[in-house]
This record gives C-alpha cells, sequence and structure tokens, in this order.
C-alpha cells in the first residue's frame, strides 16, 4: 500500500541574467527564486494496481516519484509505503522497489550487461539461486540472451531500456516505478515492454506508478490515472471515467459511392476527399446511429467507423480546463 498525506516539496533556485557582468555581479549576489514543486499532494495506491500518473513537464511527476522512492525528503507530509517511510528507512525500502528512469542509466558503461547484473546482485544482496532464477525469467521474457556479453555503450536505445527494465527487477521488487520507460523506442520496442509489464503484474501482482508523455502506454497498461498541474493533483479517476467525461464528441468516417451526401444540423466536416467524409457529431443534437440513417438514406455506405476523442485529446482537453 502506497500512501501520500499532504506532501510539500519547493526547491530554491538561483537566478542571474545574461552577460559577463551580471555573472560576476551574481559571485558576490545571487538572487534566488522558490519553486513550489509540490503542493499538498494526497493519493493511495493498492497493492497490485497499475496507475499513470500524467501531467506536463515541470508538473512535479519526477519529484513525487523520487520522495516516493527516498531520493528526496518533503518540506513536509507524510508518506508510507508498506509501512515504511522512504527517506527515512532508505536501505529497507530500496530492496522492495525497482526504478527505471527512461533519461538515467543503472548499467556501468564499458562492461558488458552481465557484469552490470552481478554487481546489482552485490549491491541488493541477492541470494545467488534467486538471482539465477530471475536472470533466466527476464532475459527470456526481455529477449535478452544475445546482449548479455556486451557493452552497455554498444546497445541501442531500445536494447538498453529492456537491460534498463531487467536491471530493476532483479532483486524481486514489490513496487514498480517506471518514469518514461518506452522514451525513444521503436514500436517493436514499445510493445515488446509494455507485454512485459503487463505479464509482470498479472503473474506477480507487482504494483506499477507509470509516469509518461505517450498515452498509447497508459491506455495499453492502466486502468487509473493521476494527473498533476502546477504540484497539484487535478484529477484521481480510470479512463473509462475520463472517456466518459470526454464523450461529448464522436468522430464519424464514412466511404461511400454515389452523390456527396449532405450534411444535417449536428454534423460538422472536418475532412473531404472524393468518396471520403470524416465528420465531428454532437450527441447532444444527433446520434450516432440517426446520423448513419440520415446518410444512408442519401448515398451508399461502404465502410462506416465511429470513435470517440483520444486519449491524447482527451489528456490535452483537461490541460486546457485546468489551465496547466
Amino acid at each position: 500500500m502506497i500512501t501520500l498525506d499532504k506532501i510539500n516539496k519547493t526547491f530554491r533556485v538561483a537566478k542571474r541574467q545574461a552577460g559577463f557582468g551580471r555573472a560576476v555581479k551574481a559571485l558576490f549576489s545571487r538572487e534566488h527564486e522558490i519553486i513550489h514543486a509540490l503542493n499538498d499532494v494526497s493519493f493511495t495506491i493498492r497493492d497490485g494496481e497499475m496507475v499513470g500518473y500524467i501531467g506536463p513537464n515541470g508538473a512535479g511527476k519526477s519529484t513525487t516519484i523520487k520522495i516516493m522512492c527516498g531520493i528526496l525528503t518533503p518540506d513536509s507530509g507524510a508518506c508510507s509505503i508498506d509501512g515504511r517511510t522512504p527517506w527515512r528507512e532508505r536501505v529497507a525500502h530500496v530492496r522492495e522497489i525497482g526504478v527505471v528512469f527512461g533519461q538515467r542509466s543503472q548499467l556501468w558503461w564499458d562492461v558488458p550487461i552481465i557484469d552490470s547484473f552481478e554487481l546489482i546482485r552485490d549491491i541488493y544482496k541477492v541470494d545467488e539461486k534467486a538471482f539465477r532464477e530471475n536472470l533466466d525469467e527476464l532475459t527470456g521474457l526481455l529477449d535478452l540472451q544475445e546482449l548479455l556479453k556486451t557493452p552497455t555503450r554498444t546497445l541501442s536505445l531500445g536494447q538498453r531500456m529492456r537491460c534498463e527494465i531487467a536491471a530493476s527487477l532483479l532483486h524481486g521488487p514489490k513496487i514498480l516505478f517506471l518514469d518514461e520507460p518506452t522514451i525513444g523506442l521503436d514500436a517493436v520496442s514499445k510493445i515488446a515492454v509494455r507485454q512485459f509489464i503487463k505479464k509482470l503484474n498479472n503473474e506477480r501482482s507487482t504494483t506499477v506508478i507509470l509516469t509518461t508523455h505517450d498515452m498509447q502506454d497508459i491506455e495499453a497498461l492502466t486502468e487509473r490515472i493521476l494527473l498533476i498541474g502546477k504540484g497539484r493533483i487535478l484529477l484521481d479517476g480510470s479512463l473509462a471515467e475520463l472517456k466518459k467525461r470526454s464523450s461529448e464528441r464522436k468522430t464519424l468516417i464514412i466511404e461511400y459511392n454515389g452523390a456527396v451526401p449532405a450534411i444535417s444540423e449536428g454534423m460538422t466536416v472536418s475532412e473531404s476527399k472524393e468518396g471520403r467524409l470524416v465528420i465531428v457529431l454532437d450527441p447532444a443534437e444527433l446520434s450516432v446511429s440517426e446520423a448513419i440513417a440520415r446518410l444512408a438514406s442519401q448515398t451508399e455506405l461502404t465502410d462506416v467507423s465511429v470513435s470517440g476523442a483520444s486519449a491524447e485529446e482527451m489528456v490535452a482537453s483537461l490541460y486546457k480546463e485546468y489551465e496547466i
């Protein structure tokens, strides 16, 4: 169980204007600005949940993750993870968590991957038998057989990220923090990583907290989302609730043979090509079934598809609504 209660965190940041003269002046008199990274952040995550933690750059996502990992100490508030306070019981806490930062590496740059894994085993004091079992399983699931003897610096980004995920799981953690785990990955690597995370959650009931700007990751992996903006939790709910909240707009794509159908009230054409129309509907004025019936009465429909707002569009509308 992860519980955060009114967590606050500020940073004191030095500021100065450009130019050599101002740089010299700053040596003797420096201006500072107080940045409120987190303001009364509170939420609870149950064991085995997979939660998407989303928000724009600078919203406070990584700061929250670092507090939950014990890297940062908050100014005030309480954080309890399986009965431990992360920054006070770091040694015991890190044995139970795994962390992947998409833009940071825990692998040694010039040594083969297997040497990094062995060093991580020693750091966490993992039993040899348990280590070998975990290594064999992760190597198979993430297809690392050909990479273990390769230095980190020679790997592609996708290969390195698969190794980073394996490294974070060698000690069998109960909680996995993923900060932009698929950043820069190709489509095949993204799908492989998502499938692995799902399997990990299903088979081991590993709690997963995912922060990312890739809404396909959120849709594929999580059912619950936490939206943070300007250091505050703005929304805590399911993707289904978010979709229902954004269901006022439907997109209807039709392909047809014959005359161009007339557009009635409640429909707006967003794209028009010969034999194809993309129509935006307002269900409050015109239902999807009625719209299709009206169009079919005027021309021969060869294909029809209906979709709501994409996850990206829904989140963008939330950013706009909350002015973040």
